[in-house]
């Protein structure tokens, strides 16, 4: 059992997490290595977050649409190849080793740190976008591959699909965020069921994780996004090294 304290904890990482994941990406980083910290094995604590995972994306999708932000039908394409993708990597996931999930986490820490800090600044200016022929069945391949790194870690991939949309579909920043959103919340239906059926989930503190990550995600959602993202970035960097450097010495 954990104190009382811990939760309001998860509740407080789920906020930041969930409102990091909407505006641009990678707040699994913070998540993943909390959970672990807690005390939860590796493996459940990847299991655990897709929980909070599921709910924030919900969330955030109808913050979204809401505001009359929608990409579908691309969205769907490419959330149901990514889908198919998830099955593979959630089952790789399931049965890795701690240790070698913990040094593998850290290194992919480090190395979205990296694309945040020397990918070149996002234009927010009208781009004429590319979502359908080549490009669209480009994606759907780029997206069932995020899709097995999507059930296998997940962390920090929402950067990246955000990314892909923007310079290659030529998205702007917040379409490019409410497609990232309906996609990860189609394909961690099914990485949470491979979790789930292996025994891999905590759900009190998922759904306690849950509460932060769909409050955060709402107001990320509602919110400019064009604000507060270089702080976002600055915060995730420095957070991410200090938990990378600390998982790759966690001893199982």
């Amino acid at each position: 059992m954990l104190e009382w304290y811990y939760y309001l904890l998860l509740v407080a990482v789920g906020f930041a997490v969930g409102f990091i994941n909407t505006v641009a990406g990678g707040g699994s980083l913070l998540s993943l290595p909390t959970l672990i910290f807690l005390g939860l094995p590796a493996a459940v604590a990847n299991g655990t977050n897709r929980v909070a995972i599921v709910v924030q994306t919900a969330m955030s999708t109808a913050g979204f649409k809401s505001k009359g932000v929608s990409t579908y039908p691309f969205n769907v394409y490419l959330g149901f190849a990514s889908f198919l993708g998830s099955i593979i990597g959630a089952y790789i996931a399931v049965d890795i080793n701690g240790e070698t999930f913990n040094r593998i986490l850290s290194i992919v820490m480090l190395a979205v740190v990296f694309i945040i800090v020397f990918t070149p600044k996002m234009r927010s200016e009208h781009m004429e976008e590319r979502l359908t022929g080549k490009y669209l069945w480009v994606s759907v391949v780029v997206f069932f591959l995020f899709g097995i790194y999507g059930g296998f870690i997940n962390a920090g991939l929402g950067f990246l699909m955000m990314l892909f949309n923007h310079y290659y579909n030529r998205m702007n920043l917040v379409r490019s965020n409410a497609t990232k959103v309906v996609v990860v919340f189609i394909y961690m239906l099914s990485a949470l069921a491979v979790f789930a059926l292996n025994d891999k989930v905590n759900w009190k503190m998922g759904l306690i994780l849950a509460i932060g990550n769909g409050s955060g995600a709402w107001v990320a959602s509602r919110f400019s996004v064009q604000k507060g993202d270089g702080f976002i970035k600055t915060f995730l960097v420095v957070v991410v090294v200090i938990m990378a450097i600390k998982l790759w010495f966690i001893d199982q």
